[in-house]
């Protein structure tokens, strides 16, 4: 038996274990992170998130060796590229445990790539999500198609079509007709994607809401509901908030709004478009520190 140390952090009631491990002397396994997300035998939480030095992982391998990298894994033990709710929790991890002053923006390394986390303040943080694409990676260039596949999903029938998008990790985002659909999802069990994914992809249903001018400018307002790839269902997701605000402004048209305020079950989070890339914005807390004991 030995001690871990921990924090337990949510964004939007998307829950890490979050790990301080600057040099990298952790040995992370998939069986430690299926232990510690265990919401029965373990800590509970839908992913692991360690802070390392990019120089003491291979893959950090391509940041400069001080920068801070986000190790994130899935609660089944797979490793995920980004994590946009993790991503703001890591930011609030890192201004309380490594140093850092946030409220500049702090770029870190991730499996996606670089991305600028800045504190807003009030326990609020922004993401530079990076940049995204619609459609499948060979598809036909220029304007995309509305849709570019299938999803079955239980308690949804019959399938719906629905459009991939990419924003660093897979995603396919699913439109329906009203809040009595999306509530009637059971997301208990994985939706199927045809085509078929090859590395997966995190699956979300989205119900526009119609929108709002606040401040003078235009919010469109969306609800969702996500099936994570190596998570399952989600309180929130990051990355799916950043794919559905891309996937219902290109079916609202040339005139759709470029900020969407987008309602999850854990709370709210506001996504901009600005030409190729997107910021997420949203709440990060830290809820707990302690040391597990791991067999």
């Amino acid at each position: 038996m030995t001690s871990l140390a921990f924090t337990k952090g949510h964004g939007t009631e998307n829950d890490f274990v979050l790990l301080f491990d600057e040099r990298g002397e952790l040995e992370l396994t998939p069986d430690l992170v299926r232990y510690l997300c265990d919401r029965r035998a373990g800590i509970g939480a839908d992913g692991v998130i360690r802070a390392v030095r990019s120089g003491a992982l291979e893959a950090g391998k391509d940041f400069d060796e001080s920068m801070w990298f986000m190790d994130y894994w899935n609660s089944d033990g797979t490793l995920s590229e980004m994590c946009g709710n993790g991503a703001r929790v890591f930011g609030a991890f890192l201004e309380r445990d490594g140093g850092v002053d946030a409220r500049g923006g702090i770029i870190i390394g991730t499996r996606a790539g670089a991305r600028t986390v800045t504190a807003l303040g009030g326990g609020r943080y922004s993401v530079g999500m990076g940049t995204w694409r619609l459609g499948p990676e060979d598809g036909p260039s220029g304007v995309p198609a509305a849709f570019d596949s299938t999803v079955h999903a239980k308690g949804l029938n019959p399938a719906r079509p629905a459009l991939s998008v990419d924003v660093g990790n897979p995603h396919h985002v699913v439109a329906l007709a009203s809040p009595a659909e999306l509530e009637g999802l059971d997301l208990t069990v994985a939706p199927s994607v045809a085509p078929t994914p090859p590395e997966g992809s995190n699956v979300e249903f989205a119900v526009t809401l119609g929108g709002e001018v606040i401040d003078g400018v235009a919010h469109g307002r969306v609800r969702m509901r996500v099936h994570e790839r190596g998570s399952g269902e989600t309180r929130s997701c990051g990355t799916g908030a950043c794919a559905v605000a891309l996937a219902v402004k290109l079916w609202a048209g040339p005139g759709g709004p470029d900020i969407w305020d987008v309602e999850v079950p854990g709370g709210l989070v506001t996504v901009r478009v600005m030409g190729d890339r997107t910021t997420l914005e949203g709440p990060a807390v830290l809820v707990a520190n302690g040391v597990v004991t791991v067999p």
